[in-house]
């Protein structure tokens, strides 16, 4: 048990003692599917935040992009996610870098979860959505289109 000043924090069924389960975004701000946030570590003295997000069975991410890049570890579950131009199956212990200015996108399956660790600069800026013009450009890859419709690989 974690006494909030511990340098140690227990881990059971993807929950970490002493740490909020926080809603992923707003409601309305931008479009996403049954997703939580905890931040595991963000201190002054570390130049990088550690969150861990859950995306529930049929649920999605925020489709968007940043200046920044992440750095993902599949922790749990199976899904699909979409880096740039590529979509690809997910599963546990897959790594993925999400480059600055790439539109990216995680989906969890139907019938699983998708937990995964993302790490990121502790100063970063505001996530960009697509325009019109955006999807109309992403949705010109089949691949790409097909998984913005929930029928990408992984998706079953």
């Amino acid at each position: 048990m974690s006494d909030g000043n511990s340098n140690f924090r227990t881990f059971r069924d993807y929950r970490w003692d002493g740490v909020s389960l926080l809603k992923y975004k707003d409601e309305g701000a931008a479009p996403f599917k049954e997703v939580t946030r905890q931040t595991l570590f963000s201190r002054p003295d570390l130049a990088g935040e550690l969150r861990y997000f859950e995306v529930a069975p049929g649920g999605y991410s925020t489709l968007e992009r940043h200046q920044h890049t992440h750095a993902i570890l599949i922790l749990r579950g199976r899904g699909q996610g979409l880096v740039g131009a590529e979509v690809r199956r997910i599963g546990e212990h897959d790594l993925i870098t999400v480059p600055p200015m790439t539109w990216h996108q995680f989906r969890a399956a139907r019938d699983a979860p998708l937990g995964f660790l993302c790490m990121v600069d502790a100063t970063r800026d505001r996530p960009q959505l697509p325009t019109p013009e955006d999807l109309n450009e992403l949705r010109a890859k089949p691949a790409v289109a097909k998984f913005l419709d929930g029928d990408g690989p992984g998706a079953a």
